[in-house]
Formats: C-alpha cells, sequence, structure tokens
C-alpha cells in the first residue's frame, strides 16, 4: 500500500475508536448527553430483523446514522 498509494514519505496508521481511553471517554458522552450536548438516542434506529433491507437502505442514504436490527 505505502509505494503504491502513498509514495515513501507518508505512513498508514490504524485506529480505533478514535484512539480514545474508554474510562475517560465515556463518562464525559453521558455527561454531554444529560446536558442535552449529544443526543445519540437520536441517533439510533431500532429495526425488526425483517426489515434489514430498509435498515440497510436508511443508513446508507443518512436517514438514520446507526441502524440496529432486533432479532425477536
Amino acid at each position: 500500500i505505502q509505494a503504491e498509494l502513498m509514495g515513501d514519505a507518508k505512513s498508514l496508521i490504524g485506529i480505533v475508536e478514535g484512539d480514545a481511553i474508554p474510562k475517560l471517554f465515556i463518562p464525559k458522552l453521558l455527561d454531554y448527553y444529560k446536558k442535552g450536548m449529544f443526543p445519540f438516542d437520536k441517533l439510533i434506529k431500532f429495526y425488526p430483523f425483517e426489515q434489514i433491507n430498509e435498515a440497510f437502505e436508511e443508513s446508507g442514504s443518512g436517514k438514520c446514522i446507526k441502524a440496529v436490527l432486533k432479532m425477536l
């Protein structure tokens, strides 16, 4: 990848979870939520598993940020 796409003077670094420290980051997000500054509940939409295609389409179009499938 480096030689073909990036050249010799660049590097590729992967990160997980934005390189956050969960013990610090999650309480901060919860505090933001309580203050009305991070409405994560409005970013999530639940779908029954039978509506997987609708969930996929709405996620791809941006109508839904995080699609959660329920398997009952």
